[in-house]
């Protein structure tokens, strides 16, 4: 099986240490961030499988991170609170979160939650429904790397570096010609653009 990558988001740094120490002794690979900001930019690197979200954090609300990760994912996310009443719960299960857990909490209940939830998202392997079509060696390339890793969010600079050699020496946008030719190709569904990072696979599951 896999290794799995969870992001913990909590301003805590005790709970942050916890959890990382308990799930990483599970075999996860634990990735921390302290507020908003850090949650959001350690998202955009892709990679990520499941997110423990505190919902009280210094900048970006818990419920404000989720519904901008909404916008753009369904990586499965589980809020962390000390808000206990049945409608702020509610709340974050509407806006797109999947599991509700009150601090302070069991770290044996957390990861049987974490292995729940995770046991529901089915894995992704790479289409082979494009055989047939008439693509261009670059145009491939592109769409392997999106495929094979639909829940990360690539730049134009990474698929620069992913699809070229070292010696390419050109501008971002001929990415967004390749993306062009594409989505004329294969239909635009398979590929969407995230408006400020870049693009990410965006079959239907």
């Amino acid at each position: 099986m896999t290794q799995k990558t969870v992001l913990a988001v909590d301003d805590e740094s005790m709970i942050l240490g916890a959890v990382s120490a308990y799930l990483e002794s599970r075999d996860y690979r634990v990735l921390t961030a302290v507020n908003g900001r850090d949650a959001l930019a350690r998202f955009s690197e892709g990679g990520i499988d499941i997110i423990l979200l505190d919902l009280m954090l210094p900048d970006i609300s818990g419920e404000e991170i989720c519904r901008k990760i909404r916008e753009i994912s369904q990586v499965p996310i589980i809020m962390l609170t000390a808000k206990v009443a049945e409608n702020s719960q509610l709340q974050g299960l509407s806006i797109g979160a999947d599991d509700y857990v009150t601090k302070p909490f069991s770290l044996k209940l957390l990861a049987a939650r974490i292995e729940t939830i995770l046991r529901r998202v089915p894995e992704n392997d790479p289409p082979d429904l494009f055989a047939d079509k008439q693509l261009t060696a670059t145009e491939r390339k592109i769409m392997n790397a999106l495929s094979r890793r639909p829940n990360k969010i690539f730049s134009r600079d990474e698929l620069i570096d992913i699809v070229f050699d070292d010696s390419f020496d050109s501008y971002e946008r001929v990415i967004d010609t390749h993306i062009k030719n594409l989505r004329r190709k294969i239909g635009a569904d398979f590929l969407k653009t995230v408006r400020g990072f870049g693009y990410k696979w965006g079959a239907e599951k």
